[in-house]
């Protein structure tokens, strides 16, 4: 496909706020992308190069690419920037100004073309890469179309705008099938075991449902790590999984370590290659996992060497740093509490049992109370106050609370079902646990907090059901005079002069800046009510004409491990409410 021909899909997805018509133009672009060009273009569809775990970014900053496109376009830098104040997006600058200058394009490119120059801007480093960088940007937009060069800029620029998520992606692919949703299930599925939307949508081009049903875990591929429910009181867990499994909950970062031969690397929630950052913990699968090739999750949870007693998370979060990683590893050192086995040695475990996982992982782990790696502790109950005696022994041990699981249970990549429950301290009488939002925009700071420039935020939950972030609260209170500056230094990264199209935000009130929703907060709250200005459940009728709301909503704190599409959810949230 010319790549031309690529960029009138996006155009016409970019022009429509449906849906359904949406995922109609994915599954007809799908039809014509040969098997060759379809990987590619999923990549290009969703703005990136590559599958999200791969990290792999163009590494231009807007400015840069502007820079390169006044040189692309031959014009003055004073014309570019008058015409960028009117339309405030580089895309539509470089396509008005191509085509106001009437000159022919030299070439019209095939797509897999395209990616191979934008694959080798994004490889480019070192001395003298960004000199390269510019100068294949500025190439690209003086030879191609004016269409073409508009989404370029854009796609660069990290600013395509096209308006949907992975999931809708997806349903694309299952309508592409089958002509309906109905695939999406099985898809998601096939996603969360192997997290590469170009491969999924190759495999469903050259061997339809074959390549899906069958997909397995590979080693150095993340893979969407499984969620637990929450219930409201310790009674509901019997109630939901009868006998289960107890552990505590710890309050860290949930690591999934992939080993093959003498090479490791660890994952985040939000599929962040992270094993740069604890070089003791990747010296600690060395010696300690007897396996050749191995994946395994585990919290890791940073500790006081001369008590030995847990860190709190705030100082616990400081290990997640990219500069001075030996002397942060001597000072907070790190125990992974290992509690789950995905594969091992070329054999998928996610559907094996719980209780089988568990024996396989303590007998390929040298696990001793001094070591770095440590089989959680867990224990087999079946009644109430079993589970109420460990809850109170592992708070006050200064853990988060406990983790109960279905000791015939699978594990559910992805999925966020009654195979595990979580049950922590309270913060208040009637929420038992935190709920993780998305920020959706601030409010400029009166008062003393008119310094800072921010005085609280919006934030929002997802929606599964319509694939948007919804407002549930508006948070002023639980934030330092330091944490503001830093909020706001960090939200006008991402601010938008409108509501952020490209990520379907559903919220009736309108802050003073729109952030895009990329960063996560965990948020307590004293009760669940309902509020006729929160969207959040608003469509599904929870409550007459009104949609969920915090009382007395507070920041806990930033969750930069977790992925946005990893928050807490509309419909979680209604089952909370129905609880």
């Amino acid at each position: 496909m010319k790549f031309s021909d690529f960029c009138k899909y996006l155009e016409k997805i970019e022009a429509t706020a449906s849906r359904l018509e949406m995922t109609s133009i994915l599954a007809d672009l799908f039809k014509q992308l040969s098997a060759d060009d379809i990987k590619p273009g999923v990549y290009l569809l969703l703005g990136r190069i590559g599958p999200l775990y791969e990290g792999k970014e163009f590494g231009l900053a807007e400015k840069t690419v502007v820079s390169a496109a006044v040189a692309g376009l031959g014009v003055e830098k004073k014309v570019f920037d008058k015409v960028y104040q009117q339309l405030g997006d580089v895309g539509e600058v470089v396509y008005k100004l191509k085509q106001q200058s009437n000159s022919l394009f030299k070439t019209d490119p095939d797509l897999s073309f395209v990616y191979q120059r934008l694959r080798k801007i994004a490889d480019l480093s070192g001395k003298g890469s960004l000199t390269a960088k510019k100068e294949i940007v500025a190439d690209m937009i003086r030879e191609y179309p004016a269409l073409t060069a508009k989404y370029l800029a854009r796609l660069i620029s990290g600013k395509l705008r096209l308006g949907f998520s992975d999931m809708t992606v997806l349903d694309g692919l299952s309508w592409f099938l089958k002509g309906d949703k109905s695939l999406r299930p099985l898809l998601e599925h096939a996603y969360h075991v192997r997290p590469d939307l170009g491969l999924i949508a190759y495999l469903v081009k050259t061997k339809n449902l074959n390549g899906i049903e069958t997909i397995e875990p590979e080693v150095f591929v993340p893979i969407i790590m499984m969620r637990a429910e929450r219930v409201k009181q310790i009674p509901d867990i019997i109630e939901k999984l009868g006998q289960c499994l107890v552990e505590p909950k710890y309050d860290g970062f949930r690591l999934q370590v992939h080993k093959k031969g003498n090479e490791v690397k660890m994952f985040s929630r939000n599929l962040e290659q992270v094993a740069y950052m604890y070089p003791d913990l990747k010296q600690a699968v060395l010696e300690q996992i007897s396996a050749e090739s191995i994946i395994f999750e585990g919290e890791a949870i940073g500790f006081d060497p001369q008590t030995d007693e847990f860190l709190p998370f705030q100082e616990t979060s400081q290990r997640r740093r990219k500069y001075d990683i030996e002397e942060l590893s001597q000072k907070i050192p790190l125990k992974l509490f290992v509690f789950e086995l995905l594969y091992l040695n070329g054999q998928s475990f996610i559907n094996k049992k719980l209780m089988e996982r568990k024996a396989k992982i303590r007998s390929i782990l040298k696990s001793e109370p001094e070591a770095n790696l440590v089989i959680a502790e867990d224990h087999l109950v079946s009644k109430t106050e079993e589970i109420e005696v460990l809850f109170d022994q592992y708070v006050s041990e200064g853990l988060e609370g406990i983790m109960a699981k279905k000791i015939d249970g699978v594990y559910k990549p992805g999925a966020r079902e009654f195979n595990w429950i979580k049950f922590k301290a309270s913060y208040s009488q009637k929420i038992n646990d935190t709920i993780d939002t998305v920020v959706l925009g601030y409010y400029y700071g009166k008062g003393k907090r008119s310094e800072f420039g921010i005085g609280a935020f919006l934030v929002g939950v997802y929606d599964k059901n319509l694939d948007k972030f919804c407002s549930i609260a508006k948070i002023g209170t639980g934030v330092s005079d330091q944490q503001w500056r830093e909020l706001k230094h960090l939200f006008d990264k991402n601010r938008s002069s409108n509501k952020p199209k490209e990520y379907f935000v559903d919220s009736q009130i309108v802050p003073d800046v729109w952030v895009a929703p990329k960063f996560v907060v965990e948020v307590s709250a004293d009760e669940i009510t309902y509020s006729p200005v929160h969207t959040a459940g608003k469509s599904a009728g929870y409550h007459k004409n009104s949609g969920f709301a915090l009382r007395f909503p507070r920041m806990v704190r930033l969750r930069s491990d977790k992925d946005v599409y990893d928050i807490t959810t509309v419909q979680e949230i209604g089952r909370l409410v129905k609880i």
